[in-house]
């Protein structure tokens, strides 16, 4: 869902003008930035609860150069606790184990052995 079906669900639901819709929606959003850019944390009911945490510093690896370690400062993420409600309803689409069996990808198959080289000398 993106803020463009969002507004325009809400529209249609409440009889409100689109860019009205729009225009709150978008402060919202703002508002929230804002205070997650203050440090604060942002608590909505039934919804869930976004926090600015900090993560450690920590050494990382360049896939490229693997024997180099990077170091990673620490840095401020934000993190989304959702509401009891939410998880409730999210925890729903689970699938049984039966399903989930159906749904999971193909093992990869194992490479079979390659062809043997036509430039090997013959005996």
């Amino acid at each position: 869902m993106t803020k463009r079906d969002l507004v325009v669900r809400i529209s249609e639901e409440t009889g409100l003008v689109q860019q009205t819709v729009l225009e709150v929606v978008q402060k919202t959003l703002d508002y929230i930035a804002e205070a997650l850019a203050k440090g604060k944390k942002v608590e909505l009911r039934n919804f869930g609860v976004f926090e600015v945490k900090i993560r450690r510093a920590r050494v990382g690896r360049n896939p490229n150069a693997p024997a180099a370690d990077v170091r990673i400062p620490p840095r401020a993420v934000v993190k989304f606790k959702p509401g009891k409600e939410m998880r409730d309803s999210v925890l729903q689409l689970t699938p049984d184990e039966n399903v989930a069996a159906t749904l999971a990808p193909p093992p990869l198959a194992t490479p079979a052995s390659p062809p043997p080289s036509s430039s090997a000398p013959q005996p």
